[in-house]
């Protein structure tokens, strides 16, 4: 079997993933941010996974940078914790929740 990639992962999970590292602390937080909404994530703790470095660089490929947190909705790349919080403080982010089912009303 091949190794698992990021596209695989996001693929195979849940509307709703996020690459982290226990480490982060803009991780905890992104995460508590979904929890907040009723998310269910699937969450990937890239140094608790045996390929978390491999799926690292490739995050860092696509212009994840810093790699982690990297959230995806509905399969499309959103970015890490600027880009989240970006979309909240606009008022889109709940929108997109709904919208990809990661939430309901």
């Amino acid at each position: 079997m091949g190794t698992t990639t990021v596209a695989d992962l996001v693929a195979q999970s849940r509307p709703l993933v996020i690459f982290s590292k226990t480490s982060c602390c803009m991780s905890e937080t992104i995460k508590i941010l979904f929890y907040g909404f009723g998310a269910n994530p699937a969450i990937y703790e890239l140094d608790e996974l045996q390929n978390g470095q491999q799926l690292e660089r490739e995050l860092v490929a696509s212009g994840c940078r810093p790699s982690v947190p990297a959230v995806f909705i509905g399969g499309i790349p959103v970015g890490g914790s600027n880009e989240v919080m970006s979309l909240q403080v606009k008022g889109e982010l709940k929108k997109m929740l709904l919208k990809h089912e990661v939430i309901r009303l």
